[in-house]
């Protein structure tokens, strides 16, 4: 599957900081839980090649629901890792929201919102908890029917997860969000609806913030990585293919799990 987004050329990252830590961001999962577990391998064989004694950060950058097969089964795993991070696990694990997580729980809140949902890839979503999709157009009765019966199968552990996520989070120079920022505007002005939704007003441009912005939302076959901001979704759902980034100090390093759609 080709990707039609905007793709600048990459140009030279800069040199950038993490303050020391050890920095690992994944990109969008979309109901991929065989890819996520197969990318946490990878990084946790990763993190012990550096020998290092020190506690890494897990940063997801959203987008772990819809389209994909398992959708629960990807939140069970992130509430596990959330868990164990609260209690020093392994990994410091810092889980972002994705405009895929606002909208599930915009249909928790509304039914009105359920036939776009649908559309958007939630109808997978539905399926991963065991409430059936809708086929066709459904009057808003049957919406209010079919949020109800998704309420009922959504855990509430599962619901204060998404309710509970972060819309960003800076380790040095590196700033970690969903979609991306609105150019020239500070970051503790930045909207929600733009960390969330934005892309090509700030894809075509530079953001002309002191920080390297990394995200996913904008699906490519590769990851991009520049000056101003590194792209990690490599849209999982369509190419096989989930990414996570390495930082710490000079170069990113990218980290893939990959498989067959077919298999």
């Amino acid at each position: 599957m080709k990707f039609k987004f905007f793709r600048p050329k990459p140009s030279p990252a800069a040199a950038a900081s993490t303050e020391g830590r050890v920095v690992y961001a994944i990109g969008d999962i979309h109901g991929y839980l065989d890819l996520l577990d197969d990318l946490l391998d990878t990084i946790a064989r990763d993190f012990a090649a550096l020998h290092r004694q020190d506690r890494p950060v897990l940063v997801f950058v959203g987008d772990y629901v819809d389209r994909g097969p398992a959708s629960r089964g990807v939140i069970d795993r992130l509430i596990a890792l959330t868990t164990a991070s609260a209690h020093q696990g392994a990994f410091e694990v810092r889980a972002l929201m994705g405009n895929h997580e606002q909208t599930m729980l915009s249909f928790l809140d509304n039914p009105e919102a359920g036939a776009a949902w649908v559309e958007f890839g939630g109808g997978e979503t539905m399926t991963s908890y065991g409430v059936a999709r809708p086929i066709g157009r459904v009057d808003q009765d049957a919406w209010r029917d079919i949020q109800a019966s998704f309420q009922t199968q959504v855990p509430a552990s599962h619901v204060a997860f998404l309710q509970a996520l972060e819309l960003s989070a800076t380790y040095g120079d590196y700033f970690f969000v969903h979609a991306g920022v609105r150019p020239g505007v500070p970051l503790d002005r930045q909207k929600s609806e733009d960390l969330l939704w934005i892309r090509n007003d700030f894809l075509s441009q530079p953001h002309r913030l002191p920080c390297v912005v990394v995200h996913g939302h904008t699906p490519d076959e590769e990851p991009f990585i520049g000056s101003d901001r590194i792209n990690i979704d490599t849209g999982a759902y369509a190419t096989g293919v989930l990414t996570a980034v390495r930082l710490i100090e000079g170069p990113p390093v990218i980290l893939q799990a990959r498989k067959s759609r077919s298999a």
